[in-house]
């Protein structure tokens, strides 16, 4: 791939990963709740979510999904199924308490990665989105070596910007204030990811 084409996807992808949606949602929440790596976490599975749904397209393999409507919607219900949970999980949520004990910090930041491979993994659009885009840079001779560079960019370039939003949200008056607002944070994150559940399946 010339740089120059190179370029082009990275700049693409970025508009992409910085677009509002349910990642952001989850994030935002996940950051609250859980803390600086609890959030970083999450924007490191999402970004590995999308690079893989990057490389899946780069191959071929993505244009199966959409021209196969019952594994298309098998995984269209599965996503909404799943941004319904984590909508409801927010809407369910106790108030964030001052006091995060050691000991959970290992099992929030798997929860977090999983929750963050799962929402960018089980989100159909993101096969339309890769195809309208790599459809400008896949050739029939396209291989593994471009297949990669394409998921690292994407993968990368989204992971890069989660944390980089993870980060800012955990650090001084940021996180203060939005610890003090968690509860409103997590009813609009969870009307939001069971609105987006529901366009889904629409």
């Amino acid at each position: 791939m010339e740089f120059t084409s190179w370029l082009a996807l990275a700049a693409v992808c970025f508009m992409g990963a910085i677009s509002p949606g349910p990642s952001l949602a989850l994030i935002i929440r996940n950051t609250v709740q859980g803390g600086q790596g609890h959030g970083v976490a999450t924007a490191l599975g999402h970004g590995l979510g999308v690079g893989i749904y990057a490389l899946i397209t780069a191959l071929g393999l993505s244009v199966l999904i959409t021209q196969t409507p019952l594994l298309f919607d098998i995984i269209r219900y599965v996503g909404a199924a799943f941004l319904a949970w984590l909508g409801i999980k927010a809407l369910l949520a106790k108030p964030a308490s001052g006091a995060v004990e050691e000991e959970s910090h290992g099992l929030r930041g798997r929860q977090g990665a999983f929750e963050g491979f799962m929402v960018a993994f089980l989100n159909p659009q993101l096969a339309i989105f890769f195809i309208a885009l790599f459809s400008q840079f896949v050739h029939a001779d396209t291989g593994w070596r471009e297949g990669s560079i394409m998921m690292l960019t994407a993968g990368g370039i989204d992971a890069v910007w989660y944390v980089l939003v993870a980060l800012v949200l955990s650090r001084g008056p940021v996180l203060t204030w939005l610890k003090a607002k968690s509860f409103v944070i997590d009813k609009v994150s969870g009307l939001v990811l069971l609105g987006l559940a529901l366009k889904v399946v629409i």
